[in-house]
């Protein structure tokens, strides 16, 4: 068979090199092949024969002959890695001594017969790779110098040897052959080595540069492998047992991996090459030719991108400290479709509180809970606990039947019940189940995105828990069903410590902690679950780039072997080879680029279950280690992961950035047709449409690195600091330098800067808008509570919130991303793209067809014609080009970052500028409520007497009474700046009334004062005055009404009877339903006694309600009416109440005969329903950060273009996942604009319609632009087709249309789309509508701008034929094609003087290149004779004179 005659002919040519080979491997390894490494007091000394089972005795004696050296301290003995670790004094232990011993054990016990342990050749330590890799980088970095400068000199390797080489090394199935001939390090040595060398020989730069990327990849993972390594070794020295090990029998796999889209591109490659290239040679006898079609066979390209995955994720894992021991392993990824979890990697071992049943109301829930949560172990939950009169216990048949009976209905088939007495008479029921592990969610969702999820050794009723799709038998015969699942045809990645499940899966991986033990017969060793859910989210990852590389190496075969099998036999080989190795390149650079994604993705968060809520300040001091007086420093430190130094913020860099920028629809257009020119020879072609890739891409990249910094400024300054108990004692520190068990105090006005669980709280109200939408303050407590929402956990205060009023101490629980603010910040899925050049993809789709049809038909003339396949391809690939507007880039980026520039003026931060053109086409804006159409602070809306109300700004004389007696009931002696959010409420909004205190009342006088806390809720004043002492109060209705007994009115005063009270809170009720907080203020004449207890707020008389709301923006109603006017629906989407946001709904006319959907009513709602409910909903109140983003997602999916603003961390996932997501006011959270694509640094929501403004007048600029370019390339493909139809030449090459399109693409288009449409008022882009950008009118211009420019090349090119030269007729239709580009933006634009610099100052520029001479014969143009110049510019005046005649028509017809 040829594949067998192939892998003898590759064996002979490969035995000369063996002999010197070898030696390298001696030198590297210390003379007998005997690989040993050292660092400090450790000695690791390969030692053959221990990895076999049965050696164990073998083992021992070497231990104690290495013990009984001089200065050997300890001796460890890995059978995996087939080493020896000797602890020993340098200074003492003599390290030929040592190998020495080694020896004699491995000659007395006969180990040398055993060899090498397989895993030795792997050792990270290693360094023989490292050199190996370094050399052959260094060969084809020289190589690559020599091929160039040896042109000239005779002789070179012939080329089929080199393609030999890497038709074997691309090919998995031959390069197995060869390794099992002559040993993975041999072969590894030779195809690194010997492919650079034959490269080299042959004169291959480009072979030489794709060689050297790849070894450039292999080189720096097994850089940061060994480093990785060298790391872990460092920090476990001194720990005894890190490196033991005992033998393990490696048993095969019972099949062979079963083959990927890699695998069966190559097998069928190779196949193809052998035979392509022998029916070639039968045919013409040509053996260059021949090659040629071996060499487009070779499938390097895939398994090169594949490897370039493998390395780089290889690599970035070893530097985020995880111990790749197996890196073939990763370049399996790509075909794992099982993943199996080990059931202990899912559970913590403890068991956790799932339900509490109270046995009477004796103790109610949240008591129950907080007893258990202090008495309970966790880790022996049966045992018995006893604590003041409080018993936890297993429920047992001294129990009465009733409680026997209900704990038999809570048990499961993995539950604990235990019963909880007080004072020897059963109280209540728990039910326990085992703790699931904070990291179970990410491993989980990691391991679904994989492939099949299977539990391994789950208990009874986890699996329903955790909804996987199937159980497997854990512990010992893990392996075993691992095997099994193998035999089925199943690729299995295992995440686990057990060895033997470990050596036998495809991928094994763990989780050693840092510092921690590693099993060694893992393939992967994660410090942290955070990593390994990382790395199980790579296989999806790894699949794709797969089938990309595959799909690339097809393309690059197909036309290599077109390129090779056609045209002269000279230069066969070097033409077939160009795309065959421009298509590696690419590869590597996907599987680099795709790898590198992983370092953006944030690190899945441990789900933090404790219900610190239920538990009492001492249990949760307790289960934290920590104490009032605070966290020693140096616990902290270790708990947060600090170190003394100074920490950076991680920024992304101008090359991140710039990179990519690249991932834009042109790219790979603009990367073929490079590709295609060097192919033909014409490097400076394919240089010149790189540099314009490259160019773009920096524009792009400096606008984010500059936006990213301004972002960052703005949250630093929005930093605050924090006051920290250390040890008892006070002193501020950062928020960032927290860390759990620290203990901080909090007092109003600050934020807080974590989650935390109140220790003692006095009076203490939060804020919680930013993360629940609430307007309403909450008041919170130190006393444990029972509930679900994080609403209702009045012993919590979170990331974002901020203390309205009050003080308190509370202990950290929660830090950055493991917060409340933090989950809700992120979201399962991907921000949509926009852009103006993803915008174009529909355009692109239309225009590009229609250049390959024409493309492919004149290939097809040229070769009828006779003509060589290079030279038709030449004409195909200039009409390529000139179908690409390469001006594109330039003018999509100028134009946004132009836009951008202006918005800042504006007030807003672009942190992305493609969105600002999404932004002109936004459908539907979602406005969150609180903060964003409303101020987020209360103030006082309405008064009311009981029985009639009225707003602030429209009170009767009864009414200014009211609101002067809830004055006087306000710590009113203090002024306006009072600390209580509620007071300052009532004295602002008396004093906008023109209330005071004195109204009613001569000679007060302020004379004691009860202040407001949660627990008594009223503020009660005594004051004196002209007739005596006069006690006010207001607080909380359910409070207030009790202490009434009579009722002042307009008209008199009656008795407060249950009639009036019914009265008065039906007022209250209907108040409340609107979603205002109701206060009730009463008063009564007082004794001149100067005390005032609770015990005097008695006997009061009912003066009226007042009313509290978040009052709306005063520009809000204005703005929301534009943007309607605009064409654009808003609709609100909080989480406050239903009464709250329908009322503010009502009040800015956004319910507009729509209705209000709750959170509860859209999640029982099917996609389909809510689909068709959409159109009927103006406001979604009581909505969740989850349910907000699913609402945004499913308008997307409804075909809208949407936006949401928001503020507050519960914003965050909907703002990520909107077209354009804007974070609103100097109030937005950190998570909101980090989340935003805008960020408006003002107050003012009417910023918002000046960005739709701008983006609709950026678009409208780019469609001009668009009109251009789209308009001018369709006119160079008619041309282009209609010359190459009826001439002989080719009329225009490649390099010409380019410069076509950056003479008319990048200045004037330029030009056209960085100023705003003259004479276009802010009305009229508003009326425009958000769809205005696309369709009809812009397909004319392109189609009318197509005709007129071909039209004027065409007839320049004719009317030239006679009077000219072919080369100087092809000049003369250049001259007209970009003369009549430049002539029809000057007609559109020509009161712009930008626009008409612009394109004069290009015209100027074509004359240069037409009539410099060298310059001329560049770009294969000829000067021009006077009379040519004039066929050119009479054509272009006739471009000018149709464009103006057009436009005048059509004003004419829309009048």
């Amino acid at each position: 068979m040829p594949v067998i005659r192939l892998l003898n002919a590759l064996n002979q040519l490969v035995k000369p090199f063996a002999g010197s080979l070898g030696a390298v491997s001696d030198l590297v390894s210390g003379g007998d092949g005997r690989r040993a490494w050292t660092a400090g007091d450790r000695m690791h000394v390969e030692v053959r024969g221990v990895h076999q089972p049965g050696t164990e005795d073998a083992a021992e004696a070497l231990r104690q002959r290495l013990l009984d050296l001089d200065g050997v301290r300890a001796v460890e003995i890995n059978a995996h890695w087939g080493r020896a670790i000797v602890i020993h004094d340098p200074t003492v232990t003599n390290v030929s001594d040592v190998v020495d011993a080694v020896k004699e054990i491995e000659e007395d016990w006969d180990l040398r017969a055993h060899g090498q342990a397989p895993a030795s050749a792997r050792h990270p330590a290693n360094p023989g790779p490292v050199l190996r890799e370094a050399t052959a980088l260094g060969i084809s970095l020289v190589g690559a110098g020599y091929s160039l400068a040896g042109r000239a000199l005779p002789g070179k390797l012939p080329t089929v040897w080199p393609t030999l080489i890497s038709l074997v090394d691309s090919s998995p199935r031959l390069r197995s052959g060869v390794e099992r001939q002559i040993g993975r390090p041999l072969a590894d040595a030779i195809f690194a080595v010997g492919g650079a060398t034959g490269q080299a020989l042959a004169r291959s730069p480009l072979g030489l540069l794709s060689h050297a990327a790849s070894r450039l990849v292999v080189q720096r993972e097994l850089v940061a492998r060994r480093q990785a390594w060298e790391r872990w070794e460092a920090a476990v020295a001194g720990q005894p047992g890190m490196h033991e090990a005992e033998a393990l029998e490696h048993r095969p796999r019972p099949v062979p991996v079963p083959a990927g889209p890699i695998e069966r591109l190559t097998d069928a490659s190779v196949v193809a090459a052998l035979a392509g290239s022998g029916a070639m040679l039968a045919v013409t006898r040509d053996s260059e030719r021949a090659t040629a079609i071996l060499m487009a066979g070779l499938p390097k390209t895939a398994t090169a991108g594949r490897d370039a995955f493998a390395s780089r994720i290889d690599a970035l894992f070893s530097q985020a400290g995880s111990l790749v021991l197996e890196p073939d392993a990763l370049r399996r990824l790509d075909r794992v479709d099982t993943v199996v979890l080990d059931t202990a990697m899912l559970l913590t071992g403890r068991y956790a509180v799932d339900t509490v049943v109270p046995l009477g109301r004796a103790h109610p829930a949240s008591e129950l809970s907080q007893r258990i949560h202090e008495l309970l172990d966790a880790r022996h939950p049966q045992t018995r606990r006893e604590r003041d009169g409080w018993v936890l216990e297993s429920a047992s048949d001294t129990d009465p039947p009733s409680v026997r009976r209900r704990a038999k209905e809570l048990g499961g088939p993995d539950a604990v019940v235990l019963v909880v007495s007080h004072e020897n008479r059963p109280v209540g029921l728990a039910r326990l189940l085992p703790e699931i592990d904070p990291m179970a969610e990410a491993f989980l969702e990691a391991a679904r995105s994989a492939g099949q999820v299977l539990l391994g050794g789950a208990p009874p009723g986890l699996s329903e828990r955790l909804s996987v799709d199937g159980v497997v038998a854990g512990g010992r015969k893990l392996e075993r069903e691992i095997r099994r699942l193998q035999n089925e045809g199943r690729v299995v990645a295992v995440v686990t410590r057990h060895r033997h499940a470990l050596a036998a899966a495809d991928v094994g991986l763990t989780v050693h902690g840092v510092g921690g033990a590693v099993p060694w017969s893992a393939h992967i060793a994660c410090p942290d679950p955070g990593q390994a859910c990382l790395l199980l989210s790579a296989v999806a990852l790894a699949r794709t780039t797969s089938f990309d590389c595959a799909r690339l190496s097809v393309g690059g075969s197909v036309l290599g072997g077109l390129l090779g099998g056609f045209g002269p036999a000279q230069g066969a080989t070097t033409r077939a080879s160009v795309p065959i190795n421009l298509a590696a390149l690419l590869a590597i650079a996907v599987g680099v680029w795709r790898g590198s994604t992983l370092s953006a993705r944030p690190t899945p968060q441990p789900v933090d279950r404790t219900p610190w809520h239920e538990m009492s300040p001492r249990a949760v001091l307790k289960l934290l280690s920590s104490s009032r007086a605070g966290l020693p420093e140096a616990e902290s430190a270790r708990r947060h992961g600090r170190t003394t130094e100074t920490e950076e913020v991680t920024e992304t860099g101008l090359v991140r950035a710039s990179a990519d920028e690249l991932a834009n629809p042109l790219t790979p257009a603009l990367t073929a047709g490079a590709g295609i020119s060097a192919s033909l020879g014409s490097i400076t072609d394919a240089l010149l449409i790189t540099g314009v890739l490259v160019v773009n891409a920096l524009i792009g990249g400096v606008q984010r690195v500059g936006a990213n910094r301004e972002l960052r400024r703005l949250l630093d300054t929005s930093s605050v600091p924090v006051r920290l108990r250390r040890e008892g004692v006070v002193h501020e520190a950062r928020a960032a330098d927290l860390a759990p068990g620290d203990v901080i105090e909090l007092r109003a006005g600050d934020a807080v800067p974590a989650d935390c669980r109140l220790l003692e709280a006095a009076r203490l109200e939060v804020d919680e808008s930013g993360l629940t939408g609430e307007s309403q303050l909450v008041t919170k407590t130190a006393k444990a509570v029972a509930a679900d929402d994080v609403a209702d956990r009045l012993s919590m205060v979170y990331q974002g919130t901020v203390v309205a009023s009050g003080t308190a101490t509370a202990v950290i629980v929660a830090t950055g991303e493991r917060t409340e603010a933090g989950r809700a910040a992120r979201t399962d899925g991907e921000a949509p793209r926009t852009g103006v050049e993803t915008r174009l993809r529909t355009l692109a789709g239309r225009t590009l067809p229609v250049a390959i049809g024409a493309g492919l038909a004149l290939l097809a003339v040229d070769l009828v014609r006779g003509r060589g396949l290079a030279s038709a391809l030449s004409q195909s690939v200039g009409l390529a080009v000139a179908a690409v507007p390469e001006g594109l880039p330039f003018v999509a980026t100028v134009a946004e970052l132009a836009s951008a520039r202006r918005l800042s003026r504006q007030g807003v931060l672009v942190r992305s500028a493609s969105t600002i053109e999404a932004l002109g086409r936004v459908g539907v804006l979602c406005f969150d409520k609180t903060g964003t159409l409303t101020q987020g602070r209360i103030a006082l809306r309405r008064v009311s007497d009981g029985a009639v109300g009225a707003k602030i700004d429209d009170l009767s004389p009864p009414l200014h009474a009211v609101l002067a007696a809830a004055v006087r009931a306000s710590p009113w002696q203090e002024g306006a700046g009072v600390p209580h959010p509620t007071d300052r409420a009532v004295l602002e909004g008396a004093s906008e009334a023109g209330v005071t205190a004195h109204h009613g009342v001569e000679g007060l006088e302020w004379v004691t004062e009860i202040a407001f806390e949660p627990a008594r809720g009223y503020h009660a004043t005594l004051m004196r005055h002209a007739g005596g002492f006069l006690l006010s109060a207001k607080g909380s209705p359910e409070i207030m009404l009790g202490r009434c007994v009579r009722w002042q009115r307009p008209d008199g005063s009656v008795p407060f009877d249950a009639s009036a009270r019914r009265q008065v809170e039906g007022q209250i009720e209907r108040l409340t339903e609107r979603g205002y907080r109701v206060l009730a203020v009463a008063e009564r004449s007082a004794s001149s006694r100067a005390e005032l207890g609770d015990e005097r707020v008695r006997r009061l008389d009912f003066r009226g309600l007042i009313a509290f709301a978040d009052p709306v923006r005063p520009t809000a109603a204005a703005a929301v009416d534009q943007l309607r006017r605009a064409g654009v629906e808003v609709v609100m989407v909080t989480g406050d109440h239903p009464g709250t946001a329908e009322a503010i709904g009502a009040e800015l006319d956004m319910i507009n005969g729509r209705r209000v959907l709750t959170g509860s009513e859209l999640e029982a709602l099917g996609d389909e329903e809510l689909e068709a409910v959409l159109p009927e909903i103006g406001v979604f109140a009581r909505v969740s950060p989850a349910q907000k983003a699913h609402l945004v997602r499913r308008l997307r999916e409804h075909g809208q273009v949407v936006a949401m603003t928001g503020d507050g961390a519960n914003d965050a996932p909907a703002i990520r996942l909107a077209h354009v997501g804007i974070a609103l006011g100097s109030r937005a959270t950190p998570a909101a604009r980090e989340a935003a694509d805008l960020v408006v640094t003002d107050d003012r929501i009417e910023t918002i319609t000046a960005a739709l403004l701008e983006g609709r007048a950026m678009w409208s600029s780019v469609r001009d632009a668009v009109g251009i370019l789209l308009g001018g390339n369709l006119g160079e493909i008619g041309f282009t087709v209609v010359s190459g139809l009826f001439g002989t030449d080719d009329t225009l090459n490649a390099r010409q249309l380019l410069l076509v399109n950056l003479l008319t693409d990048v200045l004037p288009a330029m030009a056209v789309a960085v100023r705003p449409p003259p004479g276009v008022s802010p009305a009229e882009l508003l009326a425009e509508g958000p769809e205005a950008s696309l369709g009809g009118v812009l397909l004319r211009d392109v189609y009318r701008r197509a005709a007129v420019t071909a039209g004027t090349a065409t007839a320049g090119w004719l009317l030239a034929r006679p009077v000219s030269t072919p080369r100087q007729a092809g000049t003369t239709a250049l001259v007209a094609l970009v003369g009549g580009q430049l002539a029809q933006t000057i007609a559109i634009r020509g009161r712009t003087p930008l626009v008409v610099g612009a394109g004069v100052g290009s015209f100027l520029l074509l004359g240069a290149v037409v009539q410099i001479p060298g310059l001329s014969q560049f770009f294969g143009c000829r000067p021009l004779l006077p009379h040519q110049w004039a066929i050119a510019l009479g054509t272009t005046g006739a471009a000018a004179a149709a464009e103006v005649l057009w436009r005048s028509g059509a004003r004419t017809l829309e009048r």
